[in-house]
C-alpha cells in the first residue's frame, strides 16, 4: 500500500540494480554478437551479459588450459604453415579438456542472451523503479550521462579504465588485471619499443606468441564493452528521470492555460535529460513556486531516423560497433601472426590488421542494416517544462532556467494587457 491507500503493483523483475560495486542492468542484445565474443575468448560474452561469476570462471579457465595445452602456439604455427611444429608443441592431454568447455561457453552465452532478452521485455512491461543514487561507506554510485566515445577512448588508452566511468567496478578491475598479466607475459611493450625504433627483428624475437595472441581479444573487448554499456547507461538515466518527472511533476491540480481569465503567467522551456533539469526545478520550488505549478513532459524520441554513431545525449538501440570490433579483433590477430614472417614485424601488421578489420566490419554493418547517417545537430529538446507563476516571479523563473542550461525559454501570457 502507498500513502493514499492504493495497492502498489507487484513487480517480479527490475531492469537495473545500482550499488557501490556498479550498475548492473538488462537490455536487449544480439545473441549472435554475444556468442561471437565467447568464441573469440571464452568468458567475454558472459561479461557482456553481466554474468560475472560465470564469465570470470571461463576467462581464467581459458588462460590456464590454453597455456597448459600450448594451444595459441599451435594456432600460431598452423597459420604460418609450420604444421609439424604445431603438432609437436600441442599437449593433447590438456587440449581434449579444452574443447568441451569452449563449446559450452559459446552455447551458453547465446542461450543466456536469449533468456535475458525475454526477461528484459517483461521487466520493461512491469516498469519497476530503480534507485538512481546509492551512498555507502565504501563509495557513491549514481545514474548519469556520459559520452560513449570518452569511455571508448579511455579503454583505448588502458583497457578497463573506460568501465570505471560508468561504475562497472567489477569488470573494470578484472579487465585491468587481465590486461596487465597479458601485456607483461607477452612482452608486448618491449616489442612496441623496438618497433618504434625500427628494430623489427628485435620486436619479433622479444615477444611470446603464446601470450601475445590473447592481446587483441582483451583489448578490443574492453573498448566495445565500455562503449556499449555507456550507451545503455545513458538510456537507463533517461528512463529513470522520465519516471520521476511523470510522478513528481505532473500534478492533476496544475493550472492549465485555458482561456484569458487565468491569474497565472506561464514560462515554457525545454531541456535535455540531465541532472541540471532536476536541479533547476528544485531551485524554482525553493524560490516560491509550488511543485504542483510545475509540469514536466518527457518527450518520446523518433525511431525512424538512425544515427551512424551514438552520442552522449542521443543514441539508438543498434550499435554500429558490434560487428566492427569483432572483425577488428580477428584481423588484428592475423596481423600479429603473419607479422612474424613479413617485413615491419608483428606490431605494425597488427595495427594494419586493426584498421582493415574495423573498416571491413563497419562496411558490412552499414550495408546489412542500410542505415542513413543522420545530420549532426546540436542538443535536442527531450523534456518540456510548463511553469505557472505570478507576474513578479517570471524574471526569476527565466533566469533560473537559463542558469541551469535550458535549451530555450519563452513567456506565455494569455492576458490582453500583457
Amino acid at each position: 500500500m502507498n500513502q493514499s491507500g492504493q495497492r502498489m503493483p507487484y513487480t517480479r523483475r527490475k531492469r537495473a540494480y545500482v550499488s557501490i560495486w556498479g550498475t548492473t542492468q538488462m537490455h536487449l542484445r544480439s545473441p549472435f554478437i554475444v556468442a561471437l565474443w565467447s568464441a573469440i575468448f571464452p568468458g567475454l560474452g558472459h561479461l557482456l551479459l553481466s554474468k560475472y561469476i560465470r564469465g570470470f570462471i571461463l576467462f581464467i579457465w581459458e588462460i590456464v588450459i590454453n597455456l597448459a595445452s600450448h594451444l595459441n602456439l599451435a594456432i600460431f604455427y598452423t597459420f604460418l604453415g609450420r604444421f609439424e611444429e604445431a603438432k609437436m608443441v600441442v599437449d593433447t592431454r590438456w587440449l581434449l579438456l579444452y574443447i568441451p568447455t569452449y563449446l559450452f561457453a559459446f552455447w551458453d552465452s547465446y542461450r543466456t542472451a536469449v533468456d535475458l532478452n525475454n526477461h528484459f521485455i517483461l521487466a520493461a512491461r512491469e516498469d519497476a523503479p530503480v534507485q538512481p543514487f546509492v551512498m555507502h561507506a565504501l563509495g557513491i554510485n549514481y545514474l548519469d550521462r556520459s559520452s560513449p566515445w570518452v569511455a571508448f577512448f579511455w579503454s583505448l588508452i588502458s583497457p578497463g579504465v573506460g568501465q570505471l566511468i560508468i561504475h562497472r567496478i567489477v569488470v573494470a578491475f578484472f579487465l585491468l588485471a587481465g590486461w596487465i598479466v597479458v601485456v607483461y607475459f607477452s612482452r608486448a611493450l618491449p616489442a612496441i619499443h623496438f618497433t618504434l625504433q625500427g628494430q623489427f627483428d628485435m620486436a619479433r624475437n622479444v615477444v611470446n606468441p603464446q601470450w601475445l595472441l590473447n592481446l587483441p581479444s582483451v583489448y578490443f573487448f574492453a573498448m566495445y564493452d565500455a562503449y556499449v554499456n555507456t550507451v545503455e547507461s545513458n538510456k537507463l538515466f533517461e528512463w529513470e528521470q522520465s519516471k520521476f518527472l511523470k510522478r513528481a511533476y505532473q500534478d492533476h491540480s496544475f493550472p492549465m492555460p485555458v482561456g484569458k481569465e487565468g491569474k497565472h503567467m506561464y514560462i515554457v522551456s525545454n531541456f535535455e535529460h540531465t541532472i541540471k533539469l532536476e536541479t533547476a526545478m528544485t531551485a524554482i520550488e525553493m524560490k516560491g513556486v509550488p511543485r504542483e505549478n510545475i509540469l514536466a513532459v518527457p518527450l518520446d524520441k523518433r525511431s525512424e531516423d538512425r544515427m551512424l554513431f551514438d552520442r552522449m545525449h542521443s543514441s539508438d538501440s543498434l550499435s554500429m560497433l558490434d560487428l566492427p570490433m569483432i572483425t577488428t579483433s580477428i584481423f588484428a590477430l592475423f596481423g600479429l601472426i603473419y607479422g612474424f614472417i613479413l617485413d615491419w614485424g608483428p606490431i605494425v601488421w597488427a595495427l594494419i590488421g586493426t584498421l582493415f578489420g574495423f573498416c571491413v566490419g563497419l562496411a558490412v554493418k552499414l550495408i546489412s542494416t542500410r542505415r542513413r547517417k543522420k545530420k549532426q545537430r546540436g542538443a535536442e529538446p527531450e523534456v518540456v517544462l510548463l511553469i505557472a507563476c505570478e507576474a513578479e516571479q517570471m524574471d526569476m523563473v527565466q533566469e533560473t532556467l537559463w542558469a541551469y542550461s535550458a535549451l530555450g525559454v519563452a513567456k506565455l501570457s494569455l492576458q490582453d494587457d500583457l
